[in-house]
């Protein structure tokens, strides 16, 4: 009978590192007004427009009309505490503006992001009934949106022309020193209007949450005009389908730059696999034997069997299987031959 399992020794198990690696977020290069040239930028989708567009639109890498392989990179959302900016649904009586998108969407982010005591978004110490919101496909971010290390442009000005060279950029304040507070979403940053780096007088724009992959933005700020904000025509008025998110989608499209970086710990542990000359030389496989007494189908390996080793299987204590590893190429294994096999598993 071929032997099956062996147990690790306790000295057959190290615990590796923890390493944090920081990479792009974004499937693609994101080059500031590239789109034009490699087909790379920010898009939206019509279909998904005359869809769920009066709660949210995901923005792609590419155009999702065209190009097969387009992929969501984050999610654009207005939100109002009143409701106001979108209409709410047909068969609502009276239209109640209770029930809009906007206000659906002040309510989600409000619940994942605030503590419960706190109703309303406050951005540098002043409260806001109405906020944009940023937020990055999980499978983009994974652990988290590293801090200090992302770029966010918006185009400003009056018409779509001006937006590739008119614009405001806004980042964090991790690399001006600031502390970020905590609450039950993790960590929270401010949001500044700056490339390089920002001072402690300079208005908050926003609130940033790399744990969860979220940017908040004041949309009142965003909409003044002048040195202040972008002038990004955001409508507050009541029972208006605004769709205030597609207005932000085409800012950033215009100036076509947001740099950011994800950042995730992975912790590794090491497995030796030792394999000495006496274990695993034979096979279950059937056809490794030959009749009913298993008589080896291959005389001359009666005493000098050889087999390959292709695959490794790792099993819990109950004998189920969790984790499987592959050789790079068949190892040959016999009765003088040993073998020791490290198997890395990263989680």
């Amino acid at each position: 009978m071929a032997e099956i399992y062996k147990s690790f020794a306790s000295d057959d198990v190290v615990a590796g590192d923890i390493q944090t690696i920081s990479q792009p977020i974004w499937s693609e290069t994101m080059n500031p007004y590239s789109a034009s040239t490699s087909g790379i930028g920010f898009f939206t989708s019509s279909t998904q427009l005359s869809q769920s567009g009066d709660y949210y639109m995901n923005v792609y890498h590419r155009d999702p009309v065209t190009a097969t392989n387009a992929q969501v990179q984050f999610a654009l959302a207005y939100g109002h505490r009143q409701g106001s900016g979108s209409v709410g649904d047909a068969n609502t009586v009276g239209n109640n503006a209770n029930d809009t998108p906007s206000r659906a969407i002040y309510s989600q982010y409000r619940n994942m992001l605030l503590p419960p005591t706190d109703k309303v978004f406050t951005f540098g110490g002043v409260d806001s009934e109405e906020i944009i919101v940023l937020n990055v496909s999980r499978a983009r971010f994974r652990q988290k949106v590293d801090p200090g290390n992302w770029e966010l442009r918006i185009g400003s000005g009056s018409t779509a022309a001006n937006w590739p060279t008119s614009y405001k950029s806004f980042i964090d304040a991790s690399g001006a020193g600031e502390n970020p507070t905590i609450n039950e979403a993790g960590r929270v940053f401010g949001i500044y209007s700056g490339s390089g780096g920002v001072t402690a007088s300079a208005t908050q724009y926003g609130l940033f949450y790399p744990d969860q992959g979220v940017f908040v933005f004041h949309a009142g700020l965003l909409r003044a005009g002048g040195t202040t904000g972008c002038g990004i025509p955001f409508n507050s008025s009541s029972a208006v389908q605004a769709r205030n998110h597609v207005s932000m989608s085409l800012r950033i499209s215009g100036s076509s730059y947001f740099a950011a970086r994800s950042e995730e710990k992975v912790t590794s542990t090491h497995y030796f696999v030792r394999i000495t000359n006496k274990q695993f030389n034979f096979s279950n496989n059937p056809t490794f034997v030959t009749g009913s007494t298993g008589t080896l189908l291959h005389a001359s390996m009666l005493r000098n069997p050889s087999v390959y080793i292709t695959t490794i299987g790792m099993y819990d204590g109950n004998n189920r299987l969790v984790a499987v590893a592959k050789l790079s190429k068949p190892l040959l294994k016999s009765f003088n031959r040993e073998a020791l096999v490290k198997v890395k598993i990263d989680f």
